[in-house]
């Protein structure tokens, strides 16, 4: 059974409408009442002034509680569990003193030093993946070596071919003449 007890609810009830007469008659009531709260704060702004001249801080601590939000201008009471930021000067501040770091500061620094840690023996050659990467390269070296030697006998197998070519055609245009 839906909440509330009943089927349908407010859905097939018919629609009433604001008349454009009373929107006006709402706008102009509210025009008023502002007006009138801005003249009252005017009247007593100059008659605060007048009679107690204040100095700027105690104005700033009356506009701070003046301006309250949402339903604390209707409550006085404070929350006494609720801890208030107490600014604190640059003079009183202890930069000497061990500084406590939080759990994710600590963490975070471990793992830097443990990232170190680890590039250092890597880079030394005693870690798993080090060696893997040397006797990879190692192989790589081989093949490398092995493929110049034989470019190399190619290029040597041509040039004897070509020197003999050359001396056979020389030969040939030697016994012409």
């Amino acid at each position: 059974m839906p909440k509330g007890g009943r089927k349908g609810g407010h859905k097939g009830r018919m629609r009433t409408y604001t008349s454009p007469e009373e929107i006006d008659a709402q706008m102009k009531a509210e025009k008023e009442r502002k007006r009138d709260e801005e003249e009252g704060a005017a009247l007593n702004d100059s008659q605060t002034e007048e009679k107690i001249p204040k100095s700027d801080s105690e104005d700033s601590e009356e506009e701070a509680s003046q301006k309250r939000k949402g339903v604390e201008g209707l409550i006085d009471i404070e929350n006494p569990n609720r801890v208030m930021q107490k600014t604190k000067k640059v003079t009183d501040l202890e930069l000497e003193g061990p500084r406590q770091l939080s759990r994710r500061e600590r963490e975070e620094i471990e793992k830097q030093k443990a990232k170190e840690r680890y590039m250092k023996m890597h880079l030394a050659g005693k870690t798993d993946q080090a060696k893997a990467d040397l006797a990879r390269l190692a192989i790589i070296r081989k093949q490398r070596e092995e493929a110049a030697r034989k470019k190399e006998e190619e290029r040597k197998a041509k040039e004897a071919a070509a020197a003999a070519a050359a001396a056979a055609k020389g030969l040939h245009t030697l016994s012409l003449k």
